[in-house]
């Protein structure tokens, strides 16, 4: 009896009206108008189109659908539905936009399907992640010869980088807690600043380490961890800085902090999300004094440096702890003794974030790269000089692209961060600093240019009048 013969995936979409071609011909015509909508609608979506997300789910259906339907649904009831992060008028959680070559970059590897883990299986992939982090290292004066895991953000770079300190300083000990876990393991000590952020707290307590055992070091008024309350250090402890507070873009001073663990054995960690950024510029690069003396450094890539989401980096000085605590091994694999991608970072199977870094970096040059930070604190200040000349506080020195305002009271502070959400000319978000309710403006795109921020001053202090007035 002659069976039937199964319907082939290939056939069915082979069937649809829109070639590969076509489609992605589509997507990118798609893609553009989105963006070039993005910088004149509104930053917030309408309330009518985030509901109108529901049409996209439903009973699954049973047949294929028309890969173009799919595009187009997907355009046309989420497209609207978004924030537009894209744009330049938005000033919130540090997000950066992303660069032309960045955004190209991240299509065409979408095209190449590459998966980073081993060089046998992208060796395009492997060698841009070693570029990259040549590159990188040598913008931000880390020490020659560390080595990077690329990570999807600062989270994981801090979980790659701890895993990393905690592999070192007990190997020192005689214990391996690669093979025998923390069971029995010599007590590590964790330092951390008053102002310490939890992309760093996550990945202790991942770690088995715990958010609430560190040891807190008082911080100043700007929150930089106070360098004379720094407790003793041993070969037993891990002391974390950050490079950038995220309310008010301050730095640890890190040399005297450094140069202690250093004398005592201990490892410094630093989470450095965006301000490590500011060594790329000579007005800014006293800031990072003293960073490159530590030990390892967590960097995301798609806040500053604006590539698409998600791209983060681990760096290490010594890659020996970084390839214990990361490297796998099996048989199938074709796992290489020095080169594969996988022996550092936490994933085996994941996409490569090389690429699209490599085209920001190459695309923008030293002197890109230098003109985007710059323009973002120049834009900061002036953020910060239009809202203190309408009267309201700017609670931090502005030191870099990080702004922090009260409009009054907590209630009416939130209240005009809720209303300027609403209003759609720009998006920034609340935060407390000190006891006090605060907006926080986060200047970190490259499509951001003075117009965008006079026009979304102009409306945040339109909107905090009215609040005022409104009592």
């Amino acid at each position: 009896m002659a069976m039937s013969a199964e319907p082939s995936i290939n056939a069915m979409f082979g069937e649809q009206e829109a070639t590969v071609q076509e489609l992605l011909a589509d997507a990118a015509a798609r893609g553009s108008r989105y963006l070039d909508e993005a910088a004149k609608r509104s930053v917030s979506p309408h309330p009518d189109d985030v509901a109108r997300l529901d049409g996209l789910g439903g009973r699954l259906p049973n047949e294929p659908t028309d890969p173009a339907r799919v595009l187009a649904l997907l355009d046309d009831l989420g497209s609207p539905a978004t924030v537009a992060t894209a744009g330049g008028r938005y000033f919130g959680f540090v997000i950066g936009g992303a660069v032309p070559a960045a955004l190209a970059a991240n299509w065409l590897a979408g095209a190449w399907d590459q998966n980073g883990a081993l060089r046998v299986m992208s060796p395009t992939a492997a060698r841009l992640e070693e570029i990259v982090t040549e590159w990188i290292v040598a913008l931000l004066g880390l020490p020659a010869g560390s080595s990077a895991g690329f990570v999807t953000g600062t989270t994981m770079a801090n979980f790659t980088a701890l895993a990393a300190a905690r592999s070192a300083l007990l190997a020192r000990e005689g214990w391996d807690v690669e093979e025998d876990g923390l069971y029995g393991a010599p007590p590590l000590r964790v330092v951390v600043g008053e102002e310490v952020h939890v992309s760093l707290l996550k990945p202790l307590a991942l770690l088995g380490m715990g958010r609430s055992r560190v040891i807190t070091v008082p911080a100043d008024d700007q929150g930089r961890m106070r360098a004379d309350a720094v407790p003793r250090l041993d070969a037993r402890t891990i002391v974390c800085l950050q490079a950038g507070n995220v309310n008010s873009g301050a730095f640890d001073p890190a040399r005297p902090i450094c140069e202690r663990a250093r004398e005592a054995g201990a490892w410094v960690h630093v989470d450095g999300a965006f301000g490590l950024w500011a060594a790329v510029s000579p007005r800014y690069a006293e800031l990072v004094d003293g960073y490159a003396l530590a030990d390892s450094w967590a960097i995301d890539c798609h806040k500053w440096l604006n590539v698409p989401y998600d791209s983060g980096l681990a760096v290490v000085r010594n890659p020996a702890p970084l390839r214990r605590a990361m490297a796998l091994s099996a048989a199938y694999l074709q796992v290489s003794a020095e080169g594969d991608r996988c022996h550092y970072t936490p994933e085996a199977s994941r996409r490569a974030r090389g690429v699209e870094l490599w085209a920001a970096l190459r695309s923008l040059g030293r002197d890109g790269l230098r003109e985007l930070v710059e323009r973002n604190c120049r834009l900061a200040r002036r953020f910060a000089d239009l809202l203190r000349e309408a009267g309201f506080d700017v609670l931090n020195d502005v030191v870099l692209n990080q702004v922090l305002v009260s409009f009054g009271s907590a209630e009416a502070t939130r209240q005009v961060v809720a209303e300027v959400q609403a209003d759609g000319t720009c998006w920034c978000g609340p935060t407390e600093w000190h006891g006090r309710a605060a907006m926080r403006i986060s200047v970190s795109s490259w499509r951001t240019t003075d117009d965008d921020v006079e026009r979304s001053a102009a409306a945040i202090i339109r909107i905090a009048t009215a609040v005022a007035r409104a009592g």
